[in-house]
C-alpha cells in the first residue's frame, strides 16, 4: 500500500467520474481524454491499492468498499478546498478573516474590551488573543507567530514599526494604611526603606523601575512570590508585604475602590505610552489592518479610567 502514497488528485477525480456517470466511456469524455487512458489510469489505482475499485452490473459501473473510500477522499478534499477558498474570499476584505494579537500581560487589562469595540463593527473576524510577557511577547513578534504586538517598550534588536495609541502611566501603589500614603512631595529617598515587589527581569514595568530608582538602594519585599505576575503583586501589596511601582492599568479597579492608594512621590507618575508594534516586513491582511487602525482611532477609549483615583492630581504635582 506504499504506492498509494502517490495517490493524485487527478486520479481521484477519475474515480469520481466513473462512480458518478457509471460508465468509462461518459467519463473519459467528461475529463477530455481517451477511454483506453482512463481504463490504465483506474487499473493502475486497482493494482496499486490491490483491490477492484468498481463491480461490473447490469446498470453500469458501481464503486466496491474500495471505490467508495475513494469517493470519501475526493468530497473530503472538496470540502477542504472550498473552505480554503471561503477563506481566501474573506481575507480580501476587513469582513472576514483571522488576526493574531499579542499583548504583554499588563494589556489584558483592556485588550478584550478593544477587541469588543472592534467585533461590533466588523463580526466575521476571528481574534486569537495570546497574553504573554514581555520577553515572550517579542519572540512571538520575531518568530511571525503574530499579526502585531501591543505592548508598553518596543524592541529594538529587529526592524519593526510601531505606533502609539494611548497613555501608560506607571504609579506607585501602597495599602490605605501604608505611613507614606496622604503624605505629599515624597522623594525617592524617602521610599529606600520600603520593602519593593518587583516584576520580573526584562519586564518594561521593572525596566521603568530600574531608570526611576537608579541609584537609590532598593529593599526587597521578604515574601517570595512569582512577581512576574500582577495579580500576585497586588494582593500582596493590599496584605501590607510591601509597596509595588505598576501600570495604572493593572490596578484601577483597586485603586477606584479604595484597597490601593497611590503614593505621591515626586516623578511620578511616570508617563509612558502604549504601542502598537508589527515586524518592518510584515504586511498585514485586510482584517488586521483594520483591527490596527481601529486601534489607533479608538483605542485609546479601551483604557480603564482612573480619574477618581488620585491619577490627576499626583500628576499636577508630579
Amino acid at each position: 500500500m506504499s504506492a498509494m502514497r502517490n495517490l493524485s488528485l487527478k486520479q481521484l477525480q477519475a474515480v469520481a467520474a466513473v462512480a458518478r456517470l457509471g460508465t468509462m466511456t461518459r467519463a473519459a469524455q467528461e475529463l477530455n481524454v481517451t477511454s483506453a487512458a482512463l481504463y490504465a489510469r483506474i487499473r493502475q489505482l486497482e493494482e496499486e491499492a490491490g483491490l477492484l475499485l468498481f463491480d461490473r452490473t447490469p446498470g453500469g459501473l458501481k464503486p466496491t468498499d474500495a471505490g467508495r473510500e475513494m469517493l470519501w477522499a475526493i468530497d473530503s478534499i472538496n470540502t477542504v478546498l472550498e473552505t480554503c477558498t471561503d477563506r481566501l474570499r474573506t481575507l480580501r476584505g476587513a469582513e472576514g478573516g483571522r488576526v493574531a494579537l499579542g499583548v504583554v500581560s499588563t494589556a489584558k487589562y483592556f485588550a478584550p474590551q478593544v477587541i469588543a469595540g472592534f467585533v461590533k463593527k466588523h463580526p466575521g473576524v476571528e481574534i486569537s488573543l495570546s497574553v504573554r510577557n514581555r520577553g515572550q511577547t517579542v519572540e512571538a513578534l520575531r518568530g511571525y507567530e503574530i499579526d502585531f504586538a501591543l505592548m508598553g517598550r518596543p524592541p529594538r534588536d529587529f526592524p519593526i514599526e510601531a505606533a502609539t495609541f494611548g497613555p501608560h502611566p506607571i504609579v506607585l501603589i501602597a495599602p490605605p494604611g501604608h505611613p507614606l500614603a496622604g503624605k505629599i512631595g515624597l522623594n525617592r529617598e524617602d521610599l529606600a526603606d520600603q520593602p519593593f515587589f518587583l516584576r520580573e527581569e526584562g519586564s518594561g514595568t521593572r525596566m521603568v523601575f530600574e531608570e526611576f530608582m537608579a541609584g537609590v538602594l532598593v529593599k526587597r519585599a521578604p515574601l517570595d512570590i512569582d512577581t512576574g505576575s500582577n495579580e500576585t503583586i497586588k494582593q500582596a501589596v493590599m496584605a501590607g508585604l510591601g509597596i509595588a511601582l505598576l501600570s495604572v492599568h493593572s490596578v484601577a479597579a483597586e485603586l477606584e475602590s479604595g484597597r490601593l492608594v497611590l503614593l505621591d512621590v515626586k516623578g511620578l507618575p511616570i508617563r509612558r505610552d502604549w504601542y502598537a508594534v508589527r515586524r518592518a516586513d510584515k504586511v498585514l491582511g485586510p482584517a488586521a489592518s483594520a483591527v490596527w487602525s481601529f486601534l489607533m482611532a479608538e483605542g485609546a477609549r479601551s483604557l480603564p479610567g482612573v480619574a477618581q483615583s488620585g491619577l490627576a492630581q499626583a500628576g499636577a504635582r508630579a
